[in-house]
């Protein structure tokens, strides 16, 4: 590609960017990071968890991305009782006809906001393990292809609180990044009580861009360049949470071209056409917090990424 053709390209991207992410920060007040990170974490394929308490803004995030970035909108609320078939939908007999015909469940959509996902019993949080992995869900057998670009953005109460159902690693790893709302600042707080109810700013907000538009952009973080580099300095981080003794078990290979394709998203949304060491640093922390458990004794769950990227510095 020449370097006027690359120029467009650079041009378009900011163009797009820029305003979704200046309507997103105008309804999530004082968590530009969190906002990034999120979009980022579409940019990239992956699906995202957003884990803490009730009441600050994990819901409101995940319905701003529909809105702005033009996707369709599911909302499933596991509870207990919730079943496999009400997120993928079921076989109906239609007696005029004397046949089975599928109705569709919410799963079909691009964007499925799968609230508070730890309450629902493991058999139907592995529902989606299929829909997440092969964007697919099989019915009686047969394959049935979910709307592209297709994400799950789903929200997590903290373990201790009561009625929830531990998510199982194999659903964590599912989830490329996980990040954390937290309370707001001083000011971004006052702002919020004295200003218009978020809901409502919510049901204004404007499509910034198209799915088609989204599938573009997701096609330019795979052409974010990395150098050999930077390649070993991610590899000397998968290395140390394996062999440092500090981990249950370290990342999986898996883990490793998530966090490669995480950092190209990072780079991407911040106008660079390289992966920096920079860039897998920012992003580390959210892909690591789920997936890396610590030995007793060892460091705290809420220092994993600090502690990887003390220990396996830039060379």
């Amino acid at each position: 590609m020449n370097t006027m053709a690359t120029h467009i390209e650079e041009e378009t991207t900011d163009a797009v960017l820029g305003p979704v992410l200046a309507q997103l920060n105008r309804i999530i007040l004082g968590k530009e990071e969190q906002v990034e990170m999120a979009l980022a974490c579409l940019l990239a394929r992956g699906h995202l968890l957003i884990e803490d308490v009730p009441g600050l803004g994990k819901t409101v995030l995940a319905h701003a991305l529909g809105k702005v970035l033009g996707l369709s909108y599911q909302r499933v609320q596991f509870t207990s009782d919730l079943l496999p078939g009400d997120i993928i939908g079921c076989s109906v007999y239609d007696r005029n006809k004397g046949e089975f015909y599928f109705t569709q469940g919410p799963v079909f959509t691009q964007l499925l906001l799968a609230d508070e996902i730890n309450r629902a019993t493991p058999k139907c949080q592995s529902a989606l393990l299929e829909a997440m992995e092969e964007r697919q869900v099989s019915v009686e057998g047969e394959p049935r292809a979910l709307p592209a670009p297709f994400f799950v953005i789903a929200t997590q109460n903290p373990a201790e609180q009561a009625g929830v159902f531990p998510l199982p690693e194999s659903q964590l790893d599912r989830f490329l990044l996980r990040i954390t709302m937290g309370y707001p600042n001083r000011d971004a707080e006052l702002e919020l009580l004295r200003g218009e109810d978020r809901r409502r700013l919510l049901e204004a907000l404007e499509p910034m861009t198209t799915p088609a538009q989204l599938v573009k952009l997701q096609h330019r973080v795979e052409q974010v360049r990395t150098s050999e580099a930077v390649l070993e300095y991610l590899h000397r981080l998968l290395d140390f949470t394996r062999n440092s003794g500090l981990f249950q078990a370290g990342l999986s290979t898996r883990a490793g071209l998530g966090l490669l394709r995480a950092a190209q998203a990072w780079a991407l949304l911040h106008g660079e056409d390289k992966v920096l060491p920079g860039d897998i640093q920012r992003v580390l922390p959210a892909l690591v917090g789920h997936r890396l458990v610590p030995l007793a004794g060892g460091v705290s769950a809420a220092r994993i990424g600090e502690e990887i990227l003390a220990q396996a510095p830039v060379e």
